[in-house]
């Protein structure tokens, strides 16, 4: 009887240990799952390296009351957070989309350029040729008057969903490797073939709130364009085939940026008290691109401002454009504080290209990114260096800087590790080209090697109506490899551009002739990626109706790509 009685005891304190093992084990997993962040990702457009106030310091010394754009907002993200002083992005807006999405460099899905509406073979219903895309464009050309000894490659549109006209095609999108939390976009879409229906928000694993299919977008009465169900700018596809925008919900907001900002509110705090999956905002603005349109107020209250002209910047319409734009970031800040998240919500704010410099555009207008080198549409630093803030309070560092160069396609890994997932398995898995940066916002000098990447690359094969930062001429098709400390510029025209960023940031000295050596070295690195990842109908070509004898250039062109093309 003892014998039972005490077999009884012991059975019964194995059941206890066992249900409180099993209690253990659901409260440990309930801490890991509420621990696991909610991801704000932010993306201005056109938002330049030198029109944050905090970078524009961080790379002149200047003191942010001597300069004219106002980003307090954006500056406190900064002083709250771990900062990058060498992220790249694209040279344009398009590409870089691409790249956040997929994880991959954008030449590799077909992002060469970013475009208005353009007929392609799905909204011309025409038969695909062999090897090219559905939503490749026939063609994108600037209106350039010079002589072209180049011919512009072509750009896909739409990033593939494996729908069943994608020929087997389809990208892991972020918001569906994020595959445990919910997902939302708002803003700017701009890689989905020109409102291609199926290759919408939705179609990639998020919940639309607002969104627009396109560019640029009016700031003010931009409802109409965005909730167009008609099928007017392409009528060989029915308007079921197309699915531009749609508005969201009514804000009684009359000013773009604030309208797409009260919506986004109005998702984080719904969702902040649900406690069954965390959430990620993809808060895509598109502030500061053009047209220019400010609130009147700001306007006015930038054209009296005794700093107007510092470092070039003197436009009070772009200003107030900033600032509104920057009204949005502390918007979103506060309302985390209110909501008492922002210990468990990670904040990354970037841009998707360098400002467009006025001395680079034809018109003059825009920003100016001294002393950087050029603009949007360079591959210059002007171009595609751009600003790049984490901010986790309690878990990222605040005020301080990286200054390892990292890319976009490493923002994929970066959310998918800070949500808790295996991001190296998930980049091996889909050949991605990014690597997670999270490691390094306490290995600030990536001493642990934790990020291992050292080569990245740009691909940009058009004539651009855009200034070359080199000569007051139209851009011609440009590629680029940063390896190291040394960056070179292939311009397809016949020349090569070598800098040595760590000690020349602004790339005032070419090293090409002074290191043939290395400049070989770095392009035929630069060709052989290419070769492996750049599909043909990709590339410039030469023209073949070229006179030279029209040529405005003094040097003469010299083609140095076309027998690498041969070999694809």
């Amino acid at each position: 009887m003892t014998v039972i009685k005490n077999s009884m005891y012991c059975l019964i304190g194995l059941l206890l240990v066992g249900c409180q093992f099993k209690q253990d084990k659901k409260n440990k997993e309930e801490v890991e799952e509420i621990s696991r962040p909610n991801i704000i990702f932010i993306l201005a457009d056109d938002f330049g390296i030198m029109d944050s106030q905090a970078y524009a310091n961080k790379f002149t010394g200047t003191h942010p009351d001597e300069m004219f754009y106002e980003t307090p907002n954006i500056d406190k993200l900064v002083s709250e957070g771990t900062s990058f002083s060498q992220a790249y992005a694209n040279q344009l807006c398009s590409p870089t989309r691409a790249s956040i999405l997929t994880g991959k460099y954008a030449g590799r899905v077909g992002f060469t350029t970013a475009m208005p509406p353009r007929a392609t073979y799905y909204n011309q219903k025409a038969d695909v040729p062999k090897g090219f895309y559905v939503h490749d464009v026939f063609e994108h050309k600037d209106n350039i008057k010079i002589e072209q000894a180049l011919i512009n490659g072509i750009s896909n549109s739409a990033v593939p969903t494996g729908s069943a006209i994608d020929g087997g095609r389809d990208e892991l999108s972020i918001a569906e490797a994020l595959k445990d939390y919910h997902s939302a976009f708002i803003g700017k879409w701009h890689v989905g073939g020109f409102g291609a229906k199926g290759y919408q928000p939705k179609d990639q694993g998020f919940q639309p709130l607002a969104w627009y299919d396109a560019g640029g977008s009016a700031y003010y009465n931009w409802k109409g364009a965005w909730n167009n169900r008609t099928n007017k700018m392409f009528p060989k596809v029915s308007p079921e085939a197309l699915e531009i925008g749609d508005s969201g919900k009514e804000t009684n907001e009359d000013y773009l940026t604030d309208d797409l900002t009260s919506q986004a509110l109005e998702f984080i705090e719904n969702k902040a008290g649900n406690t069954d999956k965390p959430f990620f905002l993809y808060f895509s603005h598109f502030a500061i691109h053009t047209p220019y349109q400010g609130k009147d107020d700001e306007i006015t209250h930038f054209q009296g401002k005794e700093s107007k002209g510092w470092n070039g910047h003197k436009d009070p319409v772009y200003a107030s454009m900033i600032k509104s734009l920057d009204r949005s970031v502390g918007a979103i800040l506060n309302k985390l504080k209110v909501l008492n998240i922002e210990e468990n919500t990670l904040v990354v704010f970037m841009s998707d290209n360098g400002g467009i410099d006025a001395e680079v555009t034809p018109n003059d207008k825009g920003t100016n990114n001294d002393p950087f080198l050029g603009g949007k549409a360079c591959v210059t630093e002007g171009g595609i260096r751009v600003p790049l803030v984490f901010r986790w309070k309690g878990k990222v560092q605040e005020g301080k800087w990286v200054d390892v160069p990292v890319d976009c396609t490493d923002i994929y890994p970066s959310l998918l590790e800070a949500a808790g997932y295996n991001s190296k398995e998930i980049v091996a898995q889909n050949n991605l080209d990014g690597e997670s940066l999270i490691a390094m916002l306490s290995d600030l000098d990536n001493e642990n090697k934790s990020y291992s990447k050292t080569t990245h690359y740009w691909h940009y094969p058009f004539n651009v109506i855009y200034n070359s930062p080199y000569e007051p001429f139209a851009l011609t098709p440009h590629s680029a490899i940063r390896d190291g400390d040394y960056k070179l510029i292939f311009d397809w025209y016949g020349r090569l551009y070598l800098y040595n960023l760590e000690k020349d940031p602004f790339e005032k000295h070419n090293l090409a002739e002074e290191r043939p050596e290395l400049k070989k070295e770095m392009f035929n690195k630069l060709m052989d990626w290419l070769k492996l990842n750049i599909d043909k109908r990709y590339w410039p070509s030469v023209n073949k109706n070229y006179n030279p004898k029209k040529e405005v250039r003094e040097q003469p062109f010299v083609d140095l790509f076309s027998s690498y093309k041969e070999q694809i």
